[in-house]
């Protein structure tokens, strides 16, 4: 059973930080990093990327440590 947990576990860190990583990188695109009224979308778009390099490893690292038994 700990082993499909921890499989579900860093399948999901996976899809996170691909959805989270694509989705600020989308945003940044979508921008432009264009100074002035977009400042809030780029700073939006940055943190989506911040939360990525985050979310992801943080999941991986969780999943990974549930014990067997």
């Amino acid at each position: 059973m700990n082993d499909v947990v921890r499989k579900i576990g860093v399948a999901s860190a996976l899809i996170s930080f691909l959805l989270f990583l694509g989705s600020g990188l989308w945003i940044l695109g979508a921008v432009g990093f264009q100074s002035g009224d977009d400042a809030v979308w780029t700073g939006i778009g940055l943190y989506f990327v911040g939360k990525a390099f985050f979310v992801g490893p943080m999941l991986v690292v969780t999943s990974l440590s549930i014990r067997k038994g």
